[in-house]
Parts: C-alpha cells; sequence; structure tokens
C-alpha cells in the first residue's frame, strides 16, 4: 500500500473558501483598545506595534489571527490594551486598506499616519528624488570606453 504523502486530500487543496472579500462592517475601537501599526515582526506569534497614542508595544497576535489573517510591517491593526501590562498589546483585528483610509478619513487615525507603505516611516516626502541613482552619458563619453 502507498504510504500518504500529502497533508489532506482535494478538499484541502481547494481551501475553505472564507470569502474575505465580502465588506465587513468598520470597527472602531473602544475602552481599553487602540489603532497601532506594525513596525516589525518578531516571529512566534508576535509583532512590534506604533500604537497610536505615542507608545511602541509589543503584541501578541491571537489564536483565532494566528496563520489565518497575514499581518505585514505597515498594516493597521487593533489591539487590545493589558490593565497589568502597558508595553505589552494584543491584536484583535487587522484592518483592509480600504478600511484603514476610511479610519483615516473619519478621523479616527491622525493625518501623519502612513498607510500603504510597506515599512512605517519610511522615504519622507523631500526624499522622493534619491532614488534616482544614476548617470547620463554622452555619445562622445560611450566612444572613449
Amino acid at each position: 500500500m502507498p504510504k500518504n504523502k500529502g497533508k489532506g486530500g482535494k478538499n484541502r487543496k481547494r481551501g475553505k473558501n472564507e470569502a474575505d472579500d465580502d465588506k465587513r462592517e468598520l470597527v472602531f475601537k473602544e475602552d481599553g483598545q487602540e489603532y497601532a501599526q506594525v513596525l516589525r515582526m518578531l516571529g512566534n506569534g508576535r509583532c512590534e506595534a506604533m500604537c497610536i497614542d505615542g507608545t511602541k508595544r509589543l503584541c501578541h497576535i491571537r489564536g483565532k489571527m494566528h496563520k489565518k489573517v497575514w499581518i505585514a510591517a505597515g498594516d493597521i491593526v487593533l489591539v487590545g490594551l493589558r490593565d497589568y501590562q502597558d508595553d505589552k498589546a494584543d491584536v484583535i483585528l487587522k484592518y483592509m486598506p480600504d478600511e484603514a483610509r476610511l479610519l483615516k478619513a473619519y478621523g479616527e487615525l491622525p493625518e501623519n499616519t502612513r498607510l500603504n507603505e510597506g515599512i512605517a516611516g519610511g522615504l519622507d516626502e523631500e526624499d522622493e528624488g534619491a532614488g534616482d541613482d544614476y548617470i547620463e552619458f554622452e555619445d562622445e563619453d560611450i566612444d572613449k570606453i
């Protein structure tokens, strides 16, 4: 009899079809919760996030989201604050990019929050030309080479 080498049958390969594309209701923060932007992922279900109140916190991704909702640096998340540890929090919800834009439009997020960046606080507006590192040669210079 052959050995099973896969991780499941045809239904697993099809996926669960969670239908994440549908519009969900926008969730606002309540008491004991705060908006945050993920600075970097640390592994082991943890990340470092800068909360809107100005505090950098070590955040734990809850088990319901772990390996189901993928969080990357720069994402806007809703974290639950801990009463007994101010420097730690728990990630409750990840906002989709369009939901984060709506939060900013409603005034929940400050204006200086950068939403569509891979890493929070990347290049400033003044540094846009910094990526243009090329040299122009004229035809005479090429002939000398």
